[in-house]
């Protein structure tokens, strides 16, 4: 793919809503008005500004907007608690209007519908934000892939946008497996429990050979879905991964 320039612009918090009890999804709009290039995986840096116009340190955040809109969408967890992030996120306090310095886009884990007929998205948590990129992506542009998406939450509450994901199953015939983690009695939850592996893989996508594979989640999530697909025969060149945390 072609190297798209990584630069600095401001954009204004547009719009935020609780998508779940941890995630907020946040909408930025760009201060002058121009779209920025990327494709659909990559990410941005995000920087926050105080009143004194001193930046706060800049977070990684993928985008899951893609192109055909305007400004940008992102997924971020209001009390991270993995890696070096952990306390609240300045994005809960954050109100529309306030002012942010985007670097980008970054990134390699980038995705072109062109390039494949088959894929698998393996998505953990808020890992889910680049595939909404991708999805959007492909039905903007009518793709045709043959595509699969599991999705592992660990409580039903905790799906993301999932009347949305449910329109991927009808316009783009999306094979969409959400697996939750942590059933509990009472919960309501019907559909696949447990935790992505082999097994699973191969029940689901037989054909999980001939796809390329995308994988983002945190480490310890990224970690266990590699080495399942390389024990079920995936070469690494057909793997791309993005971890968090």
């Amino acid at each position: 793919m072609e190297a798209i320039p990584v630069i600095e612009r401001e954009y204004v918090l547009e719009s935020k809503h609780d998508e779940t009890p941890d995630v907020l999804v946040l909408r930025f709009m760009p201060r002058d008005g121009r779209p920025c290039e990327f494709d659909p995986g990559m990410f941005m840096m995000i920087f926050g500004v105080d009143a004194a116009g001193k930046r706060y340190v800049g977070r990684a955040f993928s985008i899951a907007s893609d192109q055909s809109t305007p400004g940008m969408e992102f997924m971020v967890i209001k009390e991270p608690r993995h890696g070096e992030h952990v306390g609240r996120s300045h994005f809960v306090d954050a109100k529309p209007g306030d002012l942010f310095i985007f670097k980008g886009p970054n990134g390699q884990f980038r995705f072109d519908p062109r390039r494949e007929g088959k894929v698998g998205f393996i998505a953990g948590g808020t890992g889910l934000a680049p595939f909404t990129s991708m999805l959007r992506h492909m039905r903007a542009t009518g793709a045709k892939n043959d595509n699969i998406l599991f999705y592992s939450v660990r409580y039903p509450t905790e799906i993301i946008w999932k009347q949305e994901l449910d329109s991927y199953v009808r316009d783009l015939g999306t094979k969409l497996v959400i697996t939750v983690t942590r059933p509990a009695e009472g919960d309501g939850w019907v559909g696949q429990t447990g935790h992505i592996d082999a097994q699973m893989i191969k029940g689901y996508a037989p054909d999980f050979i001939e796809r390329g594979w995308y994988i983002c989640g945190p480490l310890a999530f990224v970690k266990a879905a590699k080495e399942a697909l390389a024990s079920l025969g995936v070469q690494p060149n057909r793997v791309s991964a993005d971890v968090w945390g």
